[in-house]
């Protein structure tokens, strides 16, 4: 109550002696005087020369540049809250006090301001700032750069410098409003405050800084791939090429065919990636925007606005860029390129056949009637047309439609286990097969063969230890592999597959056959394949058989399947303990055996390998091992 007596006795000392009404927009003059800037302005209106103050007749050789006096603006905003004057408009002239230039000392209304003092409200040049530095009785005052917002920093409700921050409402307090309405609130200094909200506006900044770099790195990686897809697009038609030359005459349409799907391929891709960069673009550009509004409010650090500013990062940044592994090796050009390796072959071993044993492989019908009572023909043997496949079936040798690959992929284990069978068994036998029979997804293989026959391309093997995944735990001179869910302690290199629990041999093959055989203490959740080396190691499609750089025999539970590019074919479980796998890569094939007392082989692949492939095995049930058989027994 005192308080509040003791400021409204201030109405005659805040009453302009101009207009004899409180202040509106005070300014100051030299002499000490202050009074209305509209007041004063009318008063020197008409006057050219002998511009003097209105009270004391100080004269001025020019007008002076008025300006607000904040200290008596301040007890006079305070004077009309507790006496409920309302607020008067203010005069556009205040709008000069924004530019921090044009701050001029509040002492001689003259000079540039050097420093505020936050303890007397006013501004200084660097005259008469020195009373300051110098007088030991100004030494708790606090000064700082010249502001030009000291109005704003002054408590409405009890015009005093607003000290603290209320964490609880979010708000700029004095030290009345903390022992009153904010009285039990926590709090903390405005520089603390201040300091704060910069840190974290840095912090957010660095992070657009390095999501920034992220996303440019990835961009210009995928440019640099959208040559090399080029490339590769290139390098699969020459491929191609060379096969369709040695069977021009007959399928010339294929050909054709061919290269536009390596065209779609490397147009998917195209697209892929250009949809990305479009998306990792504005991702940018989101990034970029608030990058310059958080640079904008670091630029107003000082002010009260910056206090109560508040940036949230674009969801993007939660987004990590990624380069996707682009090749244009596609279903349908596999199937292409597959077909055109085995028309060839099939062409190759009709050719070599004397010219009156090809009549039995190019019209089967003649088999009954001319081998039904036994071979009458010394010099045709009997086996002749079991060597290749029905000419009948070549339609199935050529790439399948997008409609027929589900019907391809839909045949039951048990089916193409009687068809396997029944061309093993009973050579004679082939023309009776359905038209379901597929000699890419599962070529016929031949009989078991003697384990010592294969024991000639016998190679010794080693797990390489940069790759292999934390669960996998290396022992026996990095020929046993062990999974294991506590992981190994491995450094993180580019070469160590990280998402599948994968393992590759140090040793790759490009020419010439090998054999080699894997020991596995259980055949429940585990992979055995080939791979080339520049197979993913970190993204989802990393894992053998789900892309067009490795293939494998994979054993899920009970079911064995075949995996390559994502196509998957079920196989009848010979449940084996110890796998036999020979690769011929001149020949592009890699067989798989069921090793007993002989070698039963189980499923071949046949393919063109463009680059050199490694052994590769995939393992996940917790305790479950493989082996690198040691090739002298």
């Amino acid at each position: 109550m005192a308080e509040n007596m003791s400021l409204l006795g201030l109405e005659d000392e805040l009453t302009c002696s101009i207009c004899l009404c409180l202040f509106e927009n005070p300014v100051s003059l030299i002499c000490g005087h202050s009074f209305c800037a509209s007041c004063l302005e009318a008063t020197w209106k008409d006057r050219i020369s002998s511009l003097s103050c209105p009270q004391c007749r100080m004269s001025f050789s020019s007008k002076p540049e008025l300006k607000k006096n904040t200290v008596l603006s301040a007890v006079l905003d305070a004077y009309r809250i507790k006496a409920g004057v309302p607020e008067p408009v203010k005069e556009p002239f205040e709008v000069k006090k924004k530019d921090p230039d044009a701050i001029k000392c509040d002492s001689c209304m003259e000079a540039k301001a050097v420093k505020t003092c936050l303890t007397c409200m006013a501004s200084y040049c660097e005259d008469h700032v020195r009373p300051h530095r110098e007088n030991v009785i100004f030494r708790a005052h606090q000064l700082s750069d010249p502001l030009p917002d000291l109005m704003e920093r002054l408590c409405s409700d009890h015009g005093k410098l607003m000290e603290f921050y209320c964490i609880q409402h979010q708000s700029c307090i004095c030290t009345n409003c903390l022992q009153s309405v904010h009285k039990g609130c926590e709090f903390i200094t405005a520089d603390e405050r201040r300091f704060k909200q910069k840190t974290d506006l840095t912090d957010k900044l660095n992070v657009l800084e390095v999501k920034t770099d992220k996303n440019q790195q990835v961009i210009t990686q995928m440019k640099e791939q959208q040559t090399k897809l080029k490339e590769l697009a290139v390098t699969r038609k020459r491929i191609l090429e060379a096969e369709y030359r040695q069977i021009r005459e007959v399928i010339d349409r294929d050909e054709k065919e061919a290269m536009i799907a390596i065209d779609k391929e490397q147009e998917k891709g195209q697209s892929k990636l250009v949809s990305l960069m479009k998306k990792f673009n504005e991702n940018v550009e989101k990034m970029n925007r608030t990058k310059s509004e958080i640079n904008s409010l670091l630029d107003q650090s000082q002010s009260l606005t910056f206090l109560k500013a508040s940036v949230d990062l674009p969801s993007v940044v939660n987004f990590e860029p990624y380069n996707p592994r682009m090749t244009v090796e596609g279903k349908e050009v596999i199937a292409y390129h597959s077909s055109a390796v085995v028309l060839k072959e099939w062409i190759t071993k009709l050719m070599e056949q004397p010219a009156e044993n090809r009549i039995f492989v190019l019209k089967p019908e003649f088999e009954k009637s001319v081998l039904g009572a036994g071979n009458q023909f010394p010099g045709i043997p009997c086996e002749t047309p079991a060597l290749l496949p029905n000419p009948r079936d070549m339609s199935r040798i050529r790439s399948p439609s997008p409609a027929r690959a589900p019907k391809t992929k839909a045949l039951g284990a048990k089916q193409k286990s009687k068809n396997v069978n029944k061309e093993l068994k009973d050579p004679k036998d082939r023309k009776d097969q359905k038209s379901n029979t597929q000699p890419l997804s599962s070529p016929a293989v031949q009989n078991s063969a003697k384990r010592s026959d294969l024991l000639k391309y016998g190679t010794i093997l080693n797990f390489d230890f940069r790759t292999a995944h934390k669960r996998i735990s290396l022992t026996e001179n990095n020929t046993k592999a062990t999974v294991s869910d506590d992981p190994s302690h491995y450094p993180d290199i580019p070469l160590r597959f990280s998402v599948c629990s994968q393992v590759l041999c140090t040793k790759g093959f490009s020419q010439g056959r090998h054999y080699w055989e894997i020991k596995m203490s259980s055949n429940n959740f585990c992979g055995l394949g080939l791979a080339y080396g520049r197979i993913d190691r970190k993204g989802p499609t990393s894992r053998l058989g789900r892309n067009a750089e490795s293939w494998c025999v994979e054993w899920f539970n009970v079911k064995l399947s075949a995996w390559h590019n994502s196509i998957e074919t079920v196989l009848e479980n010979p449940n084996p303990s110890r796998v036999g796998v020979l690769l011929d890569c001149d020949q592009g094939s890699a067989t798989f055996y069921n090793v007993q007392d002989r070698a039963y082989p189980f499923h071949t692949f046949v393919f063109p390998f463009t680059e050199a492939v490694y052994p590769a095995f995939w393992i996940f049930s917790n305790g479950s091992s493989i082996s690198l058989c040691k090739l002298n027994n």
